[in-house]
């Protein structure tokens, strides 16, 4: 409701506050030429005096305000019904409440109409000739006694007069005496400092802490008594959410944790948020900071920690002057100023030295804390402030609206050299996206034994702090809480009492955050219910005023919120709705929060289950769960809990039974959306809220609603979803709940060993177990092992890929191995096992009831060391048969494995992988006729080693063997040229087996190509698939390719990339295809040299091939020219499912007309 700041445009200003009475003339005059500020300033000075003098004439001046349509017809009705309960002096305090929250039009009819009712009322009478003796120096005397607090209102005029004298005579001796007008500022700038370090000292030292209890409701400690080291981390996360920013940031936290204790994340102290080190931008003097944090963690009182320090000489010495402001504080300046009127509205005493102070901006610093409760929106992407004359504030005493100093202040225009600090929540970030901030930085909150600190200085009881602690700590959803200190007070408040009592049964302590909400509302209504005639009715109210701010992200309300609500302000001087609804006094007016927003959200949910005629909940339940940004999420959590009898039953005792109606309704809602979710959790977006779904059902505590919805689930993926330890206790539930349950993919989740502790007990349910990329480290898997010792496990299919896994765990996890019997397929690539990790997991491999078929072992960091363990287990074992051994360094001497594995009459080995291993032709014959004579063998990997053409001669004369089984080798980069290439022509012209043949990457030419192409026009050939990428193969083997490709029946995947064929070389193959019976299914010419030349016989010939499925043709020199011929191919092949393009000579037309082709067909990608 803000008005306009110009007095020409205000109705009362001139003769709409003329009245008939001649003795107001002066006092007309002298409020007429009052510009906004001053007459907010000058109403807020004879406030208290004006609440006690209206009381009997309160009803006529509402009456006023109604008429001119400042007050609404509820507001009035509020004000009239005081009256009427004969509580005026309540009444009176709303009213100047209410016009001080409108603005500067209100208080104009407000003085308006005391002038009319004066002659009535002899206090207002009083003030009123005040002003008129005073005349035009009631301003000066209203600015001298600024400061004044703690003198008495009554005698405040009489004291202001006698600093004015003081003043006068200290003036005139500084005008009069010898010193020089430097020296005299010098005087007056350091006495100012001095008294503003020990204001804010004074302000700052106290720290007040509300209770839940009766005797002592609100505790006053020391604020270094109490204070808890926060950890903040210089940071720069995302400014937008698709979830409730708790959420979101909860599911971060446990990883800046790890990082912060491992070192890898950098920690900045409070006192270091304007270093350079922390800098992202380059600036001469001054700088911005940005401190962010979630609702609780602790924002305010830092910045309160922060001016304490700075008004104790403890930190931030460089800076002379810091002004600290709160946006909520702000909200009620509804009138133009400048930033020299906004530090003397806080801090009067410095009017006299202000001027020189600003003078040195550098020496400054501005704090403004909790930009989210900031009702202006500050655009720093909007460019009209840097031409708008009303919005460009560069001069101190320039007019404008507070939102213009902030923006100016931060951009340097305002004040340039000076350091400002602003703190918000993630929700506000994005309005800081263009600004320019220095330094970003986010509260993490308590890391470690810090949440015990805080428990242990919450209580003076310690055995009571560590049995709450204890609680909390063996409570997952209750101790993950407890890095938010705001968490920690409701933790301690509500458990608390709880632990007190010796008579409490250990069954009924809260188990869920709903549960343990509800114990601290029943807490408060207990203490405080009998101040109140009817709890449950103004719950009801506070309920829906609450939803109406989650609804819109609001957490300040003002009085006119309550009123509208049918609340009653004056209630809070009741211990009751002091404790739901926080009371805090401004400079100007008060505002109401609650003491948390997770409180706002219970009190909302509660509301609708005391609603006597529930309006229609599924459809509020449907729309609140489709909002997109999570606002509601937490809401939904609690409204879902609050449908459990254990949830309720002690609020029930004083509330009364809450509406059965909402309950069901609730009930099927849940029911609705977990059937719903679990059918679309295949997008992040779905496995979010399926995820969220659980939540409802943990909340809900019901076993049957549960059973019923996720019982039967036989697969749950959150795979790239991160998890929270919360989330995992939560999964952990519906696990246990869930009988069908065969498979849980957690790939990516970030559950760490805190995950694996709060899933362990259910994980031996699933067949399948992907929990690989999580981190969980050695102390995971020793967690784990539990779950594999357990007679009961069923898991047959373990992945713990990428988990920083050491030796360490080696020896218990093998353990555990030795005595499972149900895994057979284990996977443990990207770990660092190490030589000694793998020697234990051999043990495990020779004991003859390992039913182990498949192990992953590549890129553990195993050497030669370990070969002959390895090579032990794997000659006594008879169920492995897939071994994948790539990425590691077992040399010259890994060579014995295939010996003693293959040698082995009774190996069952099917698939080895050796890829980079660095071994070498240091072979011997016996070796690889073992790969010969071996019946199970049908897949060898050799990648990347260097056996060279004298170490595969062997192995190619091992595939001539009639034994030999293999159908795929793999020997990318080995060095190898076209001399070995005959004796694999010669193995191929009898093998019977090999389907895959990859040779890429070595130098095979087009001389190998003519001896490999013999082999392949063989009617017998078996060869599917044929990699030659980069073989160095020309035009000049065009012709025993095309040779291939026209005899050739079985061949259905041939990659000829990056050689150098050429338009010449590939216009033959075409030939070749076309009118063939080739079968080819994937052809790969990705940089081969062709351009447009042959484009027209290429397609032509791909088009009469009814098998191309996947054809590569990037990284070429096809211009524009080729668009029509590729667009018919594409439109008339439809056999083609992808074709690629990339990193061609297309112009941006080109490419848009063939991305218009993807999707065409069903199945049909086009990849430009």
């Amino acid at each position: 409701m803000a008005e306009s700041s110009s007095r020409r445009e205000d109705p009362t200003s001139s003769t709409g506050m003329r009245t008939d009475t001649d003795s107001n003339s002066d006092v007309v005059d002298f409020l007429i030429n009052l510009d906004d500020y001053q007459l907010f300033q000058f109403t807020k000075f004879y406030r208290d005096r004006l609440e006690q003098a209206i009381e009997e004439g309160v009803d006529g001046v509402s009456s006023l305000l109604t008429y001119k349509r400042h007050f609404s017809g509820q507001e009035h009705r509020k004000v009239t019904e005081l009256v009427e309960k004969g509580k005026r002096a309540e009444c009176s305090k709303l009213l100047i409440n209410l016009v001080m929250e409108k603005g500067s039009l209100a208080r104009r009819v407000m003085w308006e109409s005391f002038m009319n009712m004066r002659h009535g009322v002899p206090k207002l009478d009083k003030i009123l000739k005040e002003v008129q003796n005073f005349g035009s120096d009631s301003y000066c005397l209203i600015d001298t006694s600024r400061g004044l607090d703690d003198v008495p209102d009554c005698d405040k005029v009489i004291f202001a007069i006698g600093i004015m004298n003081i003043k006068c005579r200290f003036e005139n001796f500084l005008a009069n005496c010898s010193l020089k007008r430097d020296i005299q500022e010098m005087i007056w700038y350091r006495y100012a400092q001095q008294k503003h370090k020990e204001a804010l000292r004074k302000e700052n030292e106290k720290l007040s802490v509300n209770t839940i209890f009766i005797k002592e409701e609100v505790k006053i400690f020391q604020l270094v008594d109490r204070y808890v080291e926060l950890t903040i981390i210089s940071n720069s996360r995302d400014r937008t959410f698709q979830e409730h920013e708790l959420l979101a940031r909860g599911r971060h936290h446990e990883e800046w944790r790890e990082k912060h204790l491992r070192k890898e994340l950098e920690k900045i102290r409070t006192d270091q948020l304007f270093q350079r080190s922390f800098s992202q931008r380059k600036s001469i003097s001054g700088g911005s900071a940005a401190v962010t944090g979630v609702p609780g963690i602790g924002k305010t009182t830092m910045v309160q920690k922060i001016v304490y320090d700075w008004a104790t000489g403890k930190i931030y010495q460089k800076f002379q002057f810091v002004f600290c402001f709160k946006f909520r504080d702000l909200n009620i300046f509804n009138c133009k100023m400048s930033i020299s009127k906004l530090v003397l509205n806080y801090y009067p005493y410095l009017c006299k030295s202000l001027e020189n102070i600003l003078k040195n901006p550098e020496g400054l610093l501005f704090i403004f804390d909790g930009l989210d409760e900031f009702r202006d929106s500050i655009d720093f992407a909007d460019n009209r402030r840097n031409t708008d004359a009303q919005s460009m504030c560069t001069d101190p005493d320039f007019q404008c609206e507070v939102s213009d100093i902030v923006y100016s202040l931060i951009q340097h225009k305002l004040l340039p050299g000076c350091s400002v600090l602003v703190t918000s929540r993630p929700t506000a970030l994005h309005f800081l996206e263009k600004a320019e901030i220095s330094v970003w930085a986010e509260i993490l909150g308590f890391v470690g034994d810090e949440r015990k600190r805080y428990f242990n200085k919450f209580f003076e009881d310690q055995a009571l702090a560590a049995a709450v602690f204890k609680h909390v700590e063996e409570n997952e959803t209750l101790y993950t809480m407890c890095y938010n200190p705001s968490y920690c007070w409701i933790l301690g408040l509500s458990l608390g009492p709880f632990f007190a009592q010796r008579d409490k049964k250990k069954q009924q302590v809260p188990k869920t955050i709903t549960q343990l909400y509800s114990y601290y509302i029943y807490n408060i209504l207990k203490n405080h219910g009998r101040d109140i005639e009817s709890p449950r009715d103004v719950l009801l109210k506070l309920g829906k005023m609450a939803f109406e701010g989650v609804s819109e992200k609001k957490i300040v309300f003002r009085n006119c919120d309550l009123i509208a609500y049918d609340l009653q302000p004056c209630q809070f001087i009741s211990g009751f709705l002091m404790e739901i609804l926080e009371r805090k006094e401004s400079a100007q007016n008060a505002v109401y929060t609650f003491p948390h927003l997770t409180i706002q959200e219970f009190v909302a949910a509660l509301a609708k289950f005391l609603t006597p005629d529930p309006e229609d909940m599924l459809k509020l339940l449907k729309h609140a769960h489709s909002m997109e940004d999570g606002r509601f999420e937490i809401f939904l959590r609690f409204v879902a809990g609050l449908s459990s009898p254990q949830a309720v039953w002690l609020l029930e005792k004083l509330l009364g039974r809450f509406t059965h109606q909402t309950t069901c309704q609730v009930i099927d809602w849940v029911k609705e959306t977990v059937e719903e979710h679990i059918q679309q959790a295949k997008h992040e977006a779905g496995k979010r809220n399926l995820l969220n779904t659980l939540h409802y059902l943990f909340e809900s505590q019901n076993k049957a609603l549960a059973q019923s919805t996720v019982g039967s689930m036989e697969v749950l993926t959150f795979e790239g979803l991160r998890l929270t330890p919360v989330d995992c206790a939560v999964l952990k539930h519906a696990i246990t709940l869930c009988n069908a349950i065969k498979e849980l993919h957690l790939t990516d989740c970030y559950i760490q060993g805190e995950g694996i502790q709060r899933l362990g007990p259910v994980l031996q349910k699933c067949l399948v177990l992907s929990i690989q990329g999580n981190n969980i480290g050695d102390s995971g898997v020793t967690r784990l092992s539990m779950a594999l010792r357990n007679p009961d496990c069923k898991i047959q299919n373990l992945r713990l890929d990428n988990n920083g896994l050491t030796s360490a765990c080696a020896e218990e996890f093998a353990c555990a191995l030795r005595t499972n019997k149900s895994i057979k397929c284990l996977s443990m690539r990207n770990n660092h096992l190490g030589d000694s990790g793998m020697k234990q997991l051999a043990i495990a491999l020779r004991n003859p009831d390992c039913k182990i078929q498949e192990l992953g072992m590549d890129k553990n960091g195993l050497t030669e060391s370990c070969v002959d363990d390895l090579a032990s287990a794997l000659d006594s074992n008879q169920s492995l048969t897939h071994l994948n051994l790539n990425k590691n360094n077992l040399g010259a001497s890994g060579m014995k494995i295939l010996s003693m594995v293959l040698g082995n009459p009774n190996c069952q080995m099917q698939k080895l992988q050796m890829e980079n291993n660095g071994l070498t032709d240091m072979g011997n014959k016996y070796h690889y006729s073992a790969i010969g004579a071996n019946y199970s063998l049908m897949e060898l990997n050799l990648d990347n080693n260097k056996l060279g053409d004298s170490g595969v001669q062997l192995l190619f004369a091992a595939l001539a063997n009639p034994s030999c089984k293999i159908q795929k080798l793999h020997l990318w980069n080995n060095g190898l040229t076209d001399s070995c290439v005959g004796d694999l022509s010669s193995a191929l012209s009898v093998n019977q087996s090999l389907i895959l043949l990859n040779l890429g990457n070595n130098k095979l030419e087009d001389s190998g190509m003519k001896l490999l192409s013999e082999a392949l026009r063989n009617r017998d050939s078996k060869i599917q698939e044929l990699r030659l990428w980069n073989t160095h193969l020309t035009d000049s083997c065009a012709e025993d390719l095309a040779s291939v490709l026209s005899t050739n029946q079985s061949l259905m995947v041939l990659n000829l990339g990056k050689n150098k064929l050429g338009d010449s070389g590939v216009q033959r193959l075409s030939m070749a295809l076309k009118g063939s019976h080739c079968k080819l299914q994937e052809l790969q010419l990705s940089n081969v040299g062709i351009t447009d030349c042959c484009i027209e016989d290429l397609t032509s010939a791909l088009s009469t091939m009814g098998s191309l499925t996947d054809l590569s043709l990037g990284s070429n020199g096809f211009t524009d020219k080729s668009v029509p011929q590729l667009r018919h191919f594409i439109l008339t092949c439809n056999s083609l499912k992808q074709i690629r393009l990339t990193w061609n000579q297309f112009s941006l037309t080109g490419e848009n007309e063939l991305k218009s082709l993807h999707g065409f067909r069903q199945y049909l990608s086009v990849i430009v």
